[in-house]
């Protein structure tokens, strides 16, 4: 599933491509995703502009100048297709072969003004796209329990201290709840950690001070170079222009079970275990 950095990567794609742009056309060749998609009101879009393209947590907010809010999420198989004036097509997703695209996934396409067709195919399903007001928007069922942006300055280590001893789950955990911290990720949550030197299995309210300082800090940092490296491409993520994200060439621990500590003063083991049924990756030796 792409995390906050692929999201990211994506809205820029799309803002580079479709802002300001009108909607001519609206086509729904399949409205069966996660929630159906409701053609009627998905019709009524048609003339509106987009106005700004922005993203919360893992969803993609097109705005629109009519007062409505096409709202995306990927799921795991979801990729928005841009196909450009030239008719070359453009992919965006995360588990996917580029050459592998069946228009029978097909679910939502839009044309553009300038002749630039948007559209959302997804094999398995599990994505969703809703029109929202937008003055309801972060009311919505989907945004109104998220937790703050972690490159956000409420993210600060005020908040983290606040909010995270009065729980005594697993730091991975707390982490990864959406209400606590809002789009990170398993691959990004185990990255910062191993950068803090800290455990996956550390209980929330059980943390240093001078550890959470530095955790907020690595969160930060992690998730900035990761966006300037075009997101992790695990199974061939690629953004709205077909490049793929090289993050993955950074990893420390994630997926390298097996492998030594990459500190050149550590002499521990990359070890794999479960937490909440989803593969933690961290030194033996280094992050306590």
């Amino acid at each position: 599933m792409p995390e906050l950095p692929e999201v990211e990567v994506v809205k820029k794609s799309l803002r580079k491509t479709i802002y300001d742009l009108t909607i001519k056309n609206i086509e729904i060749p399949n409205k069966f995703l996660r929630y159906k998609i409701d053609e009627k009101l998905m019709k009524k879009m048609i003339k509106s502009k987009v106005s700004s393209v922005l993203r919360r947590s893992k969803y993609i907010l097109i705005n629109l100048n009519n007062h409505y809010t096409i709202l995306i999420h990927l799921g795991m198989t979801g990729k928005i297709i841009i196909t450009g004036p030239n008719k070359n097509k453009y992919k965006t997703s995360f588990y996917y072969e580029l050459l592998n695209n069946k228009t029978i996934h097909d679910h939502l396409i839009i044309k553009f003004s300038k002749n630039i067709l948007f559209t959302y195919n997804d094999v398995r399903k599990f994505g969703f796209i809703k029109i929202l007001k937008t003055k309801n928007l972060q009311s919505s069922f989907h945004l109104s329990m998220l937790g703050p942006e972690p490159l956000s300055q409420e993210f600060n280590f005020g908040y983290f201290k606040k909010n995270a001893k009065k729980r005594k789950v697993y730091l991975k955990d707390l982490l990864m709840n959406q209400r606590f911290i809002a789009g990170l990720g398993n691959i990004y949550v185990n990255e910062a950690l191993f950068l803090s030197k800290i455990s996956p299995k550390v209980r929330s309210n059980k943390i240093p001070f001078k550890k959470i300082y530095l955790l907020v800090s690595n969160i930060k940092k992690v998730l900035k170079r990761a966006i300037r490296e075009g997101g992790s491409s695990i199974k061939n993520f690629n953004n709205t222009k077909g490049k793929s994200g090289n993050f993955q060439q950074f990893f420390n621990v994630y997926g390298k079970q097996g492998s030594n500590c990459s500190r050149s003063n550590c002499k521990g083991t990359i070890q794999r275990i479960r937490i909440s049924n989803r593969s933690t990756f961290f030194c033996d030796i280094c992050q306590k």
